[in-house]
């Protein structure tokens, strides 16, 4: 007697031989499921469940299918794999500053993680941070289809406006987090400006000055508390920090103050770009580097090994918070429950960030030493 069919995996016929076949058969047309379903001997619901790992598939039919879209050169389109999931497999991503190292690095990550793992990307690059300008983004992707967003927040009101704008879809945050249980990744920025400041103290310099990034960055708020809090635990004087953009030109700017005043002998500054205008600016005043002033920075660009010196900085694995960003934002479309790893605070116990926390690195090269 013919077995029923109202199993999903009992529902397959034997897979039918392929052997014999090819793409002849289905000249003239680019091949469709129905070929496949046709060649492999199965039904058209099976090549689907194929497509989407279904477990319930026999390893026999599954290797039938695998086969005959290899004869035939099919390809899954997206609105195939759409039909089948209820997903677009598409991603959204809002991103705010994206020329900068740090922002640019992580979507690249976040590209590449999203194409492993069968995903196309649809990024928004945006200039302010002003509610209507948030909310457009995301309607703009969720008309789009996305089956869930990733949101590089790096400012405080991105994330007031994107908790005002709440979207339907999945979303992960990068830097600052909603207080309401979404996934939130962060580097470490704490640890960071703990290692610059202490390394420096370390090489026994009396204190440390700070450029910091803009204010209202959560990254640069934070860089900045943490090397405020280094220096009084250590008994040393705290000036005002200089704050700066985040361009070299800025740090050149800040960097001729800095160079007038001879009592400065270390500073850390936010991030790498500032401190390449620092060591222009303290050269110009023939202020040597590390002999008169170290220099900490922080990301470590790709230029700062070949810097005159070579500069000290702090390592950020940006694709570390890409890659994992992705991965919090799949889990959501999997179980809808899923909330990241809200347990984790990383090294610095910030109750602030509710999420998994990037370690950095402190990469010591020759911009830095003891003082003269």
């Amino acid at each position: 007697m013919p077995r029923s069919t109202t199993d999903g995996n009992a529902a397959e016929p034997p897979a039918k031989p392929t052997r014999g076949r090819s793409r002849r058969n289905f000249a003239g047309s680019r091949p469709v499921m129905d070929d496949v379903a046709r060649l492999a001997g199965v039904s058209k619901q099976t090549v689907s469940r194929v497509l989407n790992d279904n477990p319930a598939v026999r390893p026999e039919t599954r290797q039938a299918v695998l086969e005959a879209m290899r004869t035939l050169g099919y390809r899954p389109s997206r609105s195939a794999r759409s039909l089948a999931s209820g997903r677009t497999r598409m991603l959204g991503v809002i991103s705010f500053d994206a020329a900068r190292y740090g922002p640019a690095s992580t979507l690249t990550a976040i590209n590449t993680a999203a194409q492993e793992a069968g995903y196309l990307v649809s990024s928004i690059a945006l200039d302010t941070a002003d509610r209507d300008t948030v909310v457009e983004a995301v309607d703009r992707l969720s008309a789009e289809g996305a089956d869930g967003i990733i949101a590089i927040a790096p400012q405080r009101p991105v994330a007031t406006a994107l908790a005002r704008a709440r979207p339907d879809t999945p979303l992960v945050m990068l830097d600052n987090g909603l207080g309401d249980g979404t996934p939130v990744v962060s580097s470490d920025f704490t640890a960071g400006a703990r290692l610059a400041t202490g390394h420096l103290l370390g090489l026994g310099h009396p204190t440390v000055r700070h450029i910091a990034g803009p204010t209202g960055w959560t990254s640069a708020d934070r860089r900045a508390e943490s090397w405020r809090e280094t220096l009084a635990r250590a008994g040393a004087r705290v000036h005002e920090p200089l704050v700066g953009d985040w361009s070299a030109d800025s740090g050149y700017a800040l960097g001729r103050r800095l160079a007038a005043d001879p009592d400065v002998t270390a500073v850390f500054v936010s991030n790498d770009q500032m401190a390449l205008g620092l060591l222009r600016a303290l050269h110009e005043a023939g202020r040597r580097v590390p002999r008169d002033v170290s220099v900490v920075g922080y990301d470590d660009i790709p230029e700062a090994a070949h810097l005159l010196p070579p500069l000290t900085t702090i390592r950020t694995d940006y694709s570390a918070i890409g890659t994992t960003a992705l991965r919090l934002l799949l889990r959501q479309l999997d179980d809808p429950e899923e909330t990241g790893d809200a347990g984790d605070t990383g090294a610095t116990g910030d109750t602030r960030v509710r999420g998994p926390v990037i370690p950095v690195e402190l990469i010591v090269r020759n911009s830095t030493g003891a003082p003269a």
